[in-house]
């Protein structure tokens, strides 16, 4: 049996279809979204880059004791200096020195010298009274303006002290007050002779310190542990 060689297969045109155009890639326009998209997020972030490296390195002007600032002190501009600092975010905190020096301000607690004066340590008045105490033994290093002491009162033994009765104990008369200030001969702390230094008593322990200075006995200065506040 033969066979005879089928027929080839119509073409596509032959079928009235339309012949498939390769596409071609476009290159993108101005009006793009993706473009405009992209632009905007880089633009962004070089601002923000900008931002974040220049407020890290802008400083700001602030006071700063100069010597201790103890409390009641008023706050003038010779006991202060200015610093330019990086404070970031803690800028309010301290006293701005770009500003006039507002009146009437006192410390309320010590503000030690270079320190940044925090606005919680100023205020309007402190309930303290300075008080000079003479103190006739040496002093420890640790006693200077600024530091945080205790006050004691030691009795003078009598001198016809009865056999059998117990001598008279020291006693408390204020505790955690301020140096204001040290007076020595010749301008500096001796170990023998008579220093004297001011203290800030709070108003209700005055009377009893007073009292003590006027009575027949010594007052005794012992150094708080910590310092100075």
């Amino acid at each position: 049996m033969t066979y005879a060689p089928a027929a080839p297969a119509p073409a596509v045109r032959d079928q009235g279809l339309p012949e498939p155009v390769a596409s071609r890639l476009r290159r993108p326009g101005w009006r793009d979204p993706r473009l405009v998209t992209g632009l905007v997020v880089v633009a962004l972030s070089v601002a923000l880059g900008s931002w974040v490296v220049s407020a890290a390195s802008r400083t700001v002007p602030v006071f700063v004791a100069d010597g201790a600032l103890t409390p009641g002190e008023p706050l003038t501009a010779d006991v202060l200096r200015t610093a330019d600092v990086r404070l970031g975010a803690g800028t309010g905190r301290y006293l701005p020195a770009d500003e006039p020096l507002p009146e009437g301000l006192v410390a309320l607690r010590v503000v030690d010298d270079g320190e940044l004066v925090p606005l919680t340590a100023l205020g309007a008045d402190a309930d303290v009274r300075s008080v000079a105490v003479p103190v006739a033994s040496g002093l420890s290093e640790r006693i200077r303006a600024g530091a945080v002491v205790d006050l004691w009162f030691v009795p003078d033994v009598p001198v016809t002290h009865e056999a059998g009765k117990s001598r008279p104990e020291p006693a408390t008369l204020a505790t955690d007050v301020v140096v204001e200030q040290v007076d020595a001969q010749d301008g500096a702390i001796v170990v023998d002779g008579t220093v004297t230094l001011h203290v800030l008593v709070p108003g209700d322990a005055l009377p009893t310190v007073l009292a003590a200075l006027s009575d027949a006995g010594t007052v005794a200065v012992v150094p708080v542990a910590g310092g100075v506040r």
